[in-house]
Protein backbone atom coordinates (compact mmCIF):
# COMPACT_ATOMS: atom_id res chain seq x y z
CA UNK A 1 0.00 0.00 0.00
CA UNK A 2 2.88 2.33 0.80
CA UNK A 3 4.32 1.70 -2.62
CA UNK A 4 0.95 2.58 -4.20
CA UNK A 5 0.79 5.86 -2.28
CA UNK A 6 4.34 6.68 -3.34
CA UNK A 7 3.38 6.05 -6.94
CA UNK A 8 0.27 8.20 -6.59
CA UNK A 9 2.17 11.13 -5.06
CA UNK A 10 4.82 10.96 -7.76
CA UNK A 11 2.16 10.73 -10.45
CA UNK A 12 0.35 13.80 -9.14
CA UNK A 13 3.61 15.74 -8.89
CA UNK A 14 4.60 14.74 -12.41
CA UNK A 15 1.14 15.69 -13.65
CA UNK A 16 1.36 19.16 -12.13
CA UNK A 17 4.76 19.68 -13.75
CA UNK A 18 3.37 18.47 -17.06
CA UNK A 19 0.35 20.73 -16.61
CA UNK A 20 2.57 23.81 -16.52
CA UNK A 21 3.96 22.83 -19.91
CA UNK A 22 0.46 22.14 -21.24
CA UNK A 23 -0.58 25.63 -20.14
CA UNK A 24 2.26 27.14 -22.19
CA UNK A 25 1.26 24.98 -25.16
CA UNK A 26 -2.45 25.88 -24.96
CA UNK A 27 -2.31 29.61 -24.15
CA UNK A 28 -1.86 30.49 -27.82
CA UNK A 29 -4.95 28.43 -28.72
CA UNK A 30 -6.91 30.21 -25.99
CA UNK A 31 -6.00 33.52 -27.64
CA UNK A 32 -6.56 32.47 -31.27
CA UNK A 33 -9.49 30.08 -30.89
CA UNK A 34 -11.10 31.26 -27.67
CA UNK A 35 -10.75 35.02 -28.09
CA UNK A 36 -10.47 35.50 -31.85
CA UNK A 37 -12.58 32.56 -33.05
CA UNK A 38 -9.79 31.41 -35.37
CA UNK A 39 -9.44 27.63 -35.55
CA UNK A 40 -5.66 27.58 -35.93
CA UNK A 41 -5.21 23.84 -36.30
CA UNK A 42 -1.57 24.53 -37.24
CA UNK A 43 -0.69 25.76 -33.74
CA UNK A 44 1.11 22.50 -32.77
CA UNK A 45 3.18 22.75 -35.95
CA UNK A 46 4.43 26.18 -34.84
CA UNK A 47 5.30 24.63 -31.48
CA UNK A 48 7.47 22.05 -33.24
CA UNK A 49 8.96 24.84 -35.36
CA UNK A 50 9.91 26.61 -32.14
CA UNK A 51 11.50 23.41 -30.87
CA UNK A 52 13.65 23.11 -33.98
CA UNK A 53 14.63 26.78 -33.86
CA UNK A 54 15.81 26.21 -30.28
CA UNK A 55 17.66 23.08 -31.42
CA UNK A 56 19.36 24.88 -34.32
CA UNK A 57 20.52 27.83 -32.24
CA UNK A 58 21.61 25.54 -29.43
CA UNK A 59 23.52 23.05 -31.58
CA UNK A 60 25.03 25.62 -33.92
CA UNK A 61 25.82 28.51 -31.59
CA UNK A 62 25.52 27.08 -28.09
CA UNK A 63 22.60 29.39 -27.21
CA UNK A 64 20.42 28.28 -24.30
CA UNK A 65 17.06 26.90 -25.62
CA UNK A 66 14.99 29.36 -23.57
CA UNK A 67 17.10 32.31 -24.71
CA UNK A 68 16.83 31.04 -28.29
CA UNK A 69 13.03 31.04 -28.05
CA UNK A 70 13.03 34.59 -26.68
CA UNK A 71 15.23 35.70 -29.57
CA UNK A 72 12.90 34.04 -32.07
CA UNK A 73 9.65 35.25 -30.46
CA UNK A 74 9.68 38.78 -31.98
CA UNK A 75 10.12 37.32 -35.47
CA UNK A 76 7.33 34.84 -34.75
CA UNK A 77 5.12 37.73 -33.66
CA UNK A 78 5.71 39.51 -36.97
CA UNK A 79 5.18 36.29 -38.90
CA UNK A 80 1.94 35.66 -37.04
CA UNK A 81 0.68 39.12 -37.91
CA UNK A 82 1.47 38.54 -41.58
CA UNK A 83 -0.22 35.14 -41.47
CA UNK A 84 -3.38 36.64 -40.00
CA UNK A 85 -3.41 39.33 -42.69
CA UNK A 86 -3.28 36.62 -45.34
CA UNK A 87 -6.03 34.68 -43.58
CA UNK A 88 -8.18 37.80 -43.21
CA UNK A 89 -7.98 38.96 -46.81
CA UNK A 90 -8.35 35.44 -48.23
CA UNK A 91 -11.15 34.13 -46.00
CA UNK A 92 -12.37 36.11 -42.99
CA UNK A 93 -13.23 39.28 -44.91
CA UNK A 94 -15.46 37.26 -47.23
CA UNK A 95 -17.05 35.23 -44.44
CA UNK A 96 -15.45 31.97 -45.58
CA UNK A 97 -13.37 31.28 -42.49
CA UNK A 98 -15.43 28.32 -41.23
CA UNK A 99 -14.42 25.61 -43.71
CA UNK A 100 -11.97 27.26 -46.09
CA UNK A 101 -10.10 28.86 -43.20
CA UNK A 102 -9.79 25.50 -41.47
CA UNK A 103 -8.40 23.98 -44.67
CA UNK A 104 -5.98 26.93 -44.88
CA UNK A 105 -4.50 26.14 -41.47
CA UNK A 106 -4.35 22.44 -42.30
CA UNK A 107 -2.27 23.44 -45.28
CA UNK A 108 0.00 25.59 -43.11
CA UNK A 109 0.42 22.64 -40.73
CA UNK A 110 1.62 20.35 -43.52
CA UNK A 111 3.85 23.02 -45.08
CA UNK A 112 5.64 23.56 -41.75
CA UNK A 113 5.92 19.83 -41.06
CA UNK A 114 7.20 18.92 -44.53
CA UNK A 115 9.68 21.83 -44.48
CA UNK A 116 11.10 20.58 -41.19
CA UNK A 117 11.27 17.02 -42.55
CA UNK A 118 13.16 18.15 -45.64
CA UNK A 119 15.63 20.21 -43.63
CA UNK A 120 16.16 18.14 -40.48
CA UNK A 121 15.07 14.66 -41.51
CA UNK A 122 13.12 12.20 -39.37
CA UNK A 123 15.66 11.81 -36.57
CA UNK A 124 14.85 12.91 -33.04
CA UNK A 125 16.72 16.01 -31.89
CA UNK A 126 17.72 17.13 -28.41
CA UNK A 127 19.28 20.21 -26.83
CA UNK A 128 21.86 20.77 -24.11
CA UNK A 129 21.41 23.02 -21.10
CA UNK A 130 22.48 23.12 -17.46
CA UNK A 131 18.95 22.30 -16.27
CA UNK A 132 18.59 19.16 -18.40
CA UNK A 133 19.62 16.22 -16.25
CA UNK A 134 19.85 17.47 -12.63
CA UNK A 135 17.00 17.09 -10.17
CA UNK A 136 15.80 18.87 -7.04
CA UNK A 137 15.28 16.66 -3.99
CA UNK A 138 12.11 17.26 -1.99
CA UNK A 139 10.83 15.84 1.31
CA UNK A 140 9.28 12.35 1.41
CA UNK A 141 11.89 11.03 -1.02
CA UNK A 142 10.48 13.03 -3.91
CA UNK A 143 12.68 14.25 -6.72
CA UNK A 144 11.78 16.86 -9.34
CA UNK A 145 13.74 16.88 -12.63
CA UNK A 146 14.75 20.39 -13.59
CA UNK A 147 13.85 19.60 -17.19
CA UNK A 148 10.21 19.44 -16.00
CA UNK A 149 10.38 22.15 -13.35
CA UNK A 150 11.80 24.72 -15.78
CA UNK A 151 8.92 24.40 -18.31
CA UNK A 152 6.44 24.63 -15.43
CA UNK A 153 7.91 27.91 -14.18
CA UNK A 154 8.37 29.38 -17.66
CA UNK A 155 4.89 28.32 -18.74
CA UNK A 156 3.18 29.85 -15.72
CA UNK A 157 5.28 33.01 -16.04
CA UNK A 158 4.28 33.35 -19.70
CA UNK A 159 0.57 32.94 -18.92
CA UNK A 160 0.84 35.47 -16.07
CA UNK A 161 2.63 37.96 -18.33
CA UNK A 162 -0.09 37.64 -20.97
CA UNK A 163 -2.80 38.05 -18.34
CA UNK A 164 -1.15 41.25 -17.06
CA UNK A 165 -0.80 42.50 -20.64
CA UNK A 166 -4.47 41.84 -21.39
CA UNK A 167 -5.75 43.47 -18.21
CA UNK A 168 -3.33 46.41 -17.81
CA UNK A 169 -2.61 47.72 -21.32
CA UNK A 170 -4.76 49.47 -23.91
CA UNK A 171 -4.02 46.88 -26.62
CA UNK A 172 -4.69 44.07 -24.16
CA UNK A 173 -8.08 45.47 -23.22
CA UNK A 174 -8.83 45.95 -26.92
CA UNK A 175 -8.10 42.25 -27.48
CA UNK A 176 -10.55 41.35 -24.72
CA UNK A 177 -13.08 43.73 -26.25
CA UNK A 178 -12.77 42.25 -29.74
CA UNK A 179 -13.29 38.79 -28.26
CA UNK A 180 -16.60 39.93 -26.77
CA UNK A 181 -18.05 42.43 -29.25
CA UNK A 182 -16.05 43.56 -32.34
CA UNK A 183 -18.89 45.87 -33.36
CA UNK A 184 -18.74 47.78 -30.09
CA UNK A 185 -14.98 48.15 -30.46
CA UNK A 186 -15.48 49.57 -33.95
CA UNK A 187 -18.05 52.06 -32.63
CA UNK A 188 -15.50 53.57 -30.21
CA UNK A 189 -12.90 54.00 -32.93
CA UNK A 190 -11.03 50.71 -32.62
CA UNK A 191 -9.93 48.58 -35.55
CA UNK A 192 -10.89 44.94 -34.86
CA UNK A 193 -8.73 43.65 -37.73
CA UNK A 194 -5.62 45.40 -36.39
CA UNK A 195 -6.32 44.19 -32.86
CA UNK A 196 -6.85 40.60 -34.01
CA UNK A 197 -3.66 40.81 -36.05
CA UNK A 198 -1.67 41.75 -32.94
CA UNK A 199 -3.37 39.07 -30.84
CA UNK A 200 -2.69 36.38 -33.43
CA UNK A 201 0.96 37.45 -33.54
CA UNK A 202 1.14 36.98 -29.77
CA UNK A 203 -0.42 33.52 -30.11
CA UNK A 204 2.25 32.43 -32.60
CA UNK A 205 5.02 33.89 -30.42
CA UNK A 206 3.79 31.81 -27.46
CA UNK A 207 3.92 28.70 -29.67
CA UNK A 208 7.59 29.33 -30.44
CA UNK A 209 8.40 29.64 -26.73
CA UNK A 210 6.36 26.51 -25.96
CA UNK A 211 8.43 24.70 -28.59
CA UNK A 212 11.60 25.39 -26.63
CA UNK A 213 9.91 23.95 -23.54
CA UNK A 214 8.91 20.87 -25.53
CA UNK A 215 12.45 20.05 -26.65
CA UNK A 216 13.69 20.59 -23.10
CA UNK A 217 11.24 17.94 -21.88
CA UNK A 218 11.70 15.38 -24.64
CA UNK A 219 13.43 14.76 -27.98
CA UNK A 220 11.44 16.00 -30.96
CA UNK A 221 10.97 15.13 -34.61
CA UNK A 222 8.93 17.06 -37.19
CA UNK A 223 5.66 15.13 -36.83
CA UNK A 224 5.50 15.12 -33.01
CA UNK A 225 3.13 18.09 -33.03
CA UNK A 226 0.25 15.86 -34.13
CA UNK A 227 0.11 14.49 -30.59
CA UNK A 228 -0.94 17.90 -29.29
CA UNK A 229 -3.66 18.90 -31.78
CA UNK A 230 -6.55 17.45 -29.82
CA UNK A 231 -5.00 18.13 -26.45
CA UNK A 232 -4.53 21.91 -26.86
CA UNK A 233 -8.09 22.45 -28.06
CA UNK A 234 -9.41 20.23 -25.26
CA UNK A 235 -7.58 22.36 -22.69
CA UNK A 236 -8.93 25.55 -24.24
CA UNK A 237 -12.53 24.31 -24.22
CA UNK A 238 -12.27 22.71 -20.78
CA UNK A 239 -10.85 25.90 -19.27
CA UNK A 240 -13.62 28.11 -20.62
CA UNK A 241 -12.40 29.32 -24.06
CA UNK A 242 -11.37 32.88 -23.15
CA UNK A 243 -10.11 32.33 -19.59
CA UNK A 244 -6.34 32.16 -19.12
CA UNK A 245 -6.83 31.07 -15.51
CA UNK A 246 -9.16 28.36 -16.80
CA UNK A 247 -6.49 27.31 -19.30
CA UNK A 248 -3.97 26.82 -16.48
CA UNK A 249 -6.48 24.92 -14.35
CA UNK A 250 -7.57 22.71 -17.25
CA UNK A 251 -3.93 22.04 -18.17
CA UNK A 252 -3.18 20.96 -14.60
CA UNK A 253 -6.24 18.68 -14.51
CA UNK A 254 -5.34 17.01 -17.79
CA UNK A 255 -1.69 16.73 -16.80
CA UNK A 256 -2.52 15.01 -13.50
CA UNK A 257 -5.15 12.79 -15.13
CA UNK A 258 -2.74 11.66 -17.84
CA UNK A 259 0.10 11.10 -15.38
CA UNK A 260 -2.01 9.00 -12.99
CA UNK A 261 -3.48 6.99 -15.86
CA UNK A 262 -0.05 6.36 -17.37
CA UNK A 263 1.39 5.31 -14.00
CA UNK A 264 -1.31 2.83 -13.03
CA UNK A 265 -2.93 1.69 -16.31
CA UNK A 266 -0.46 2.50 -19.06
CA UNK A 267 0.02 5.36 -21.55
CA UNK A 268 -2.49 4.04 -24.08
CA UNK A 269 -5.35 4.94 -21.71
CA UNK A 270 -4.17 8.48 -20.98
CA UNK A 271 -5.86 10.27 -23.93
CA UNK A 272 -9.16 8.46 -23.29
CA UNK A 273 -9.24 9.50 -19.63
CA UNK A 274 -8.27 13.09 -20.43
CA UNK A 275 -11.01 13.51 -23.04
CA UNK A 276 -13.53 11.76 -20.81
CA UNK A 277 -12.90 14.49 -18.25
CA UNK A 278 -13.54 17.05 -20.99
CA UNK A 279 -16.84 15.44 -21.98
CA UNK A 280 -18.04 15.09 -18.39
CA UNK A 281 -17.18 18.71 -17.63
CA UNK A 282 -18.99 19.99 -20.72
CA UNK A 283 -22.03 17.86 -19.86
CA UNK A 284 -22.18 19.44 -16.40
CA UNK A 285 -20.89 22.90 -17.33
CA UNK A 286 -21.00 23.58 -21.10
CA UNK A 287 -19.13 26.88 -20.75
CA UNK A 288 -16.08 25.15 -19.29
CA UNK A 289 -14.56 25.36 -15.83
CA UNK A 290 -14.13 29.14 -15.69
CA UNK A 291 -16.19 30.14 -18.72
CA UNK A 292 -18.62 33.00 -18.54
Amino acid sequence: MAVSWDLLINAVLSGLLLGGFYAAVAVGVTIAFGMLDIVNIAHPAFIVLGAFIAYWLNSSYGIDPLLASLLAAPFAFLGGRALYRLYYYAFERRGEESLQGLAFFFGILFIVEVSLLLHFGVDYRTVEAAYIGPSVDLPFSLSVPLRLLTPLLVGLAMVLAIQIFLSRTFIGRAILAVSQDPGALRMVGGNPVKVKEIAFGIAIATAIIAGALLIIIQPVEPSVGREFIGRVFAICVLGGMTSLAGTVLAAMILGVAESITTTFWGPSWAPAVAFSILLITLAVRPSGILGR
